[in-house]
């Protein structure tokens, strides 16, 4: 137990260095660019992490010993519950709850919102926008660092596996409603739906070959009928 808690401290501290880094030195100097410009930069900024990885890990599957114990939590008939997906449940659920009461209670977490709604404004009020920023960055870092751990405990990694996660994880925030973090969990829990249906036994899902199209193109759908998601509050344009 100590020591997978030092796992995940350890995933926790990389994934904040790396990303507060990447706002240091990418985004910083953006803050009144234009969104196109700071869009661009995302996307030449994952581009180089990638390289980065491939270079040091190649492009071959890695794997780790096993963190969790991969026995049977409980079987009803051809069901399985391991619990190594209990695990997955049992820590996403409260990061989820002490993220929302950070967000939603605390003087940071009003600080962030405060800034991502108008960060002139924000100033003008006295919050420091520039470190205000730099935070979310850290605790956006070490939210990935939990949730890289948590896919080690089931899955094998490789350099842009982070990539394809993170497409996966911007259509889940599209569909539950961007700012709800309700909203992104329930998005997560629909696509992995969708997901195991399309991969499943059934002689007419598509297959796993179509998993990636039948995803996006929910996106597109969300994004042109429910731009608001889900979950999401319609808001006046360029609020």
């Amino acid at each position: 137990m100590l020591g997978l808690l030092a796992v995940f401290l350890i995933a926790m501290a990389f994934g904040a260095i790396v990303n507060a880094t990447i706002e240091f030195v990418a985004y910083r100097r953006l803050r009144n660019a234009p969104r196109l410009a700071v869009l661009i930069t995302a996307v030449g900024m994952s581009f180089i992490v990638q390289n980065i990885s491939l270079a040091v890990f190649d492009v071959n599957f890695r794997s780790i010993p096993s963190l969790v114990s991969g026995h049977d939590v409980f079987r009803i008939g051809g069901v399985h519950y391991s619990w190594e997906a209990l695990f997955v449940v049992l820590v996403t659920a409260p990061v989820l709850v002490i993220l929302s009461w950070l967000v939603k209670s605390t003087r940071h977490g009003k600080a962030m919102r405060a800034t991502a709604q108008d960060p002139e404004a924000s100033a003008m009020m006295g919050i420091n926008v520039n470190r205000t920023i730099s935070f979310t960055f850290l605790l956006a870092g070490a939210l990935a660092g939990i949730g890289a751990v948590l896919f080690l405990v089931e899955f094998n990694v490789r350099y842009d596996t982070g990539f394809e996660l993170g497409l996966i994880a911007f259509t889940a925030a599209v569909l539950g409603g961007i700012g709800n973090l309700t909203g992104a969990v329930l998005g997560a829990i629909i696509i992995g739906m969708i997901q195991a249906f399309n991969e499943g036994p059934f002689l007419w899902a598509p297959g796993s070959d179509w998993t990636r199209s039948i995803v996006f193109g929910l996106l597109i759908a969300i994004l042109v009928f429910r731009p608001e998601g889900l979950l999401g509050e319609r808001t006046p344009e360029g609020a």
